[in-house]
């Protein structure tokens, strides 16, 4: 494989210009860590941010860092954590799931919009992004945002690119909020009877005035939890105290959905770990991996539906708004998770595949008309030669 990695901003910008200028296609990357995500990119050549590394600048006290595109998310992780801070959207870590030696990197985490179960609570990563660099299509260098969510004007660039895996621009610099870690982490894990229950358990959960910042159904259970499942977690996370009295009254509240036990400290922080992992999926490595977005209230048809056409492998995060699914990456599995999905009201992302079926098949769902005519004018004042990162997303 053909790949450049420039160690500055002004190199890579002149790396795309020249590709602009020759009409030649990229592939947009960090570390590689998520080629198997989407549909295989059309281009012969790669163009990483692996050697834009580096923190440039961290304010604690503002609760805000910056970071060149290709630095480690465990570096960043580790620079946070010194200052008992972390990341607010609780980016997964993927290594496991797409076969990766390395560890992804920011521009990719925020290329991706990835984002962990703390979503339900402090919303997705473009929503904690304060400010980009980045590089359009023709090589042109660009900043928007800056240190503080209120000083965005216009169009907002920043939550354009992120989410847009790299085919509007590439990232260079990131800006970010982060928030102090909870000084201890609490589980509540109901055994419940079908997803239909656990999902009415996990939505009285977060409609409980606790503060509930994490709740997944897991199919099968987990070692660490000594139930099998389905099971129902609920996390709160917070002062010792507040922490201890919160989950004692919502265990009062949620008694009558099913049998609960309580799991502290590092066990239960192991557990949020693997759920943000989608470790309790367990895909194997052959499988396609989908991912549905759907009201909670559908997710026991849409779930019930898959185990039928192909006996899917299962796991809810975000209160059951977002189902996990794996099994063979055949086009009729893909069909009946795309059926799914439009019976539900929600969407789907194909999130892992061979290159063969990612390839054939959508990888996301068709645009409405309106929006698809906004994206392709953005496009096309972004990237307009389309050179970056072209088939990713849509064909």
């Amino acid at each position: 494989m053909n790949i450049s990695a420039p160690d500055t901003e002004e190199a890579l910008a002149g790396e795309v210009a020249r590709a602009h200028a020759a009409r030649e296609p990229l592939a947009i990357e960090g570390r590689g860590t998520k080629r198997a995500m989407l549909r295989p990119v059309q281009a012969a050549r790669t163009l990483s941010t692996r050697n834009l590394t580096g923190i440039t600048l961290y304010r604690p006290t503002e609760l805000m860092i910056r970071a060149r595109a290709g630095t480690s998310i465990p570096e960043i992780e580790a620079a946070l954590a010194e200052n008992n801070q972390q990341f607010v959207a609780e980016p997964p870590d993927l290594r496991v799931l797409f076969g990766a030696d390395e560890a992804a990197t920011l521009g990719g985490v925020v290329s991706a919009n990835l984002s962990g179960p703390r979503r339900i609570m402090w919303g997705a990563m473009r929503d904690h992004v304060l400010g980009i660099r980045a590089v359009t299509g023709e090589g042109a260098i660009f900043r928007s945002g800056g240190r503080v969510l209120k000083n965005v004007t216009g169009l907002d660039l920043c939550k354009l690119l992120s989410g847009a895996h790299g085919t509007l621009g590439v990232l260079t610099e990131v800006t970010l909020k982060v928030l102090p870690a909870a000084e201890a982490t609490g589980t509540l894990a109901i055994r419940v009877p079908d997803v239909a229950t656990g999902v009415a358990a996990l939505s009285a959960a977060l409609g409980s005035p606790y503060g509930v910042s994490g709740a997944a159904l897991l199919m099968e259970g987990h070692d660490a939890l000594g139930m099998d499942g389905p099971v129902a977690i609920a996390r709160i996370e917070d002062f010792a105290e507040s922490v201890a009295y919160r989950l004692g009254r919502l265990r009062a509240d949620l008694a009558a959905h099913g049998e609960i036990s309580q799991m502290d400290g590092a066990p239960a922080r192991s557990i949020w770990r693997a759920v943000r992992d989608a470790e309790p999926l367990g895909a194997a490595p052959e499988d396609a991996i989908w991912r549905l977005s759907v009201a909670p209230s559908e997710a026991a048809r849409a779930t019930e539906s898959l185990r039928l056409a192909f006996g899917a492998k299962l796991m809810l995060d975000w209160g059951g708004g977002l189902i996990w699914v794996a099994g063979p990456a055949r086009e009729q599995a893909h069909g009946a998770v795309m059926q799914a999905a439009a019976a539900a009201g929600g969407t789907f992302t194909l999130f892992r595949a061979p290159a063969s079926l990612a390839a054939s098949v959508p990888v996301l769902p068709e645009e409405p008309l309106p929006l698809a005519a906004i994206a392709r004018r953005v496009k096309a004042t972004l990237d307009p030669g389309g050179v970056l990162n072209p088939g990713r997303m849509r064909v």
